[in-house]
């Protein structure tokens, strides 16, 4: 399994923050940063994780696609706190899986929570190879106890670390689709938090075609149309519907970014 882990990723990796490349100027996020850490308080030393962990994004940003730009000016509130606030529904998981961690959210933002918390660790899953270079980066620079797998999701899924408390993915696929990504992970007992737009509701009941799902939605304090799926159980209604659900097995997307 192709792995980083925090340690392994200070050295020998050949990746650094990369310049800027632009004049363009960086947001003002300081009244962002407010209203975040008002929604979703965590301790000084986590700031201070979280703060450096949102330089190191800024200055890659500028070579790589890593958040949508409109999105920039409320990256507290919009990634930062939308993050955070999962932990609130699992306060004793240990073992995060955070998959097509991208831009690191939830995953690497959890990891800043969780680093001064005994046998935490959270795994980012993360195929495209400049996102994982990222990723190294940001664990190297924040120091927090995070894996990153330059792997394809069903890679890391078939021969997975165990046990895993908690599975997330955010942005990354319809509700039908994750589903079957996640699976693997799922049906060994790990709790799955998925956070969604204001379309929740139709994706449930596309995923209710291919799932037996036992699942609630939880609120989102930095988006009143979003919730968060939290799912507890799940089986395939039959083995065709699982393929069904995996992309080329049905039709129509509905990501939330």
């Amino acid at each position: 399994m192709a792995a980083s882990r925090r340690g392994g990723a200070r050295g020998g990796q050949g990746h650094r923050t990369p310049s800027r490349g632009s004049t363009r100027a960086l947001p003002d996020l300081s009244a962002d940063r407010a209203r975040a850490l008002g929604l979703t308080p965590v301790s000084r030393e986590t700031v201070d994780r979280l703060d450096r962990f949102v330089t190191v994004l800024l200055a890659w940003q500028r070579r790589i696609n890593l958040i949508a730009s409109s999105t920039e000016p409320m990256l507290w509130t919009r990634h930062v706190a939308d993050s955070l606030q999962l932990l609130a529904l699992a306060p004793r998981a240990r073992i995060w899986v955070d998959l097509g961690s991208g831009g690191g959210f939830p995953g690497l933002v959890i990891a800043c929570a969780l680093a001064d918390t005994s046998g935490a660790e959270v795994h980012l899953v993360e195929s495209n190879g400049k996102k994982a270079a990222f990723l190294r980066e940001a664990v190297r620079v924040t120091g927090v106890p995070a894996v990153v797998h330059a792997l394809r999701i069903e890679e890391f899924t078939g021969h997975p670390p165990a046990p895993i408390d908690v599975v997330t993915a955010r942005a990354l696929a319809p509700l039908p689709e994750l589903l079957a990504r996640a699976y693997p992970l799922l049906k060994k007992g790990s709790c799955g938090l998925f956070p969604k737009g204001q379309d929740v509701a139709v994706e449930l009941t596309e995923a209710a075609k291919y799932w037996k799902v036992q699942a609630s939605l939880a609120p989102s304090r930095t988006d009143p149309k979003a919730r968060i799926v939290v799912v507890r159980d799940l089986e395939p209604v039959s083995q065709r519907a699982r393929e069904q659900a995996m992309p080329g097995g049905r039709q129509g997307k509905g990501n939330r970014s």
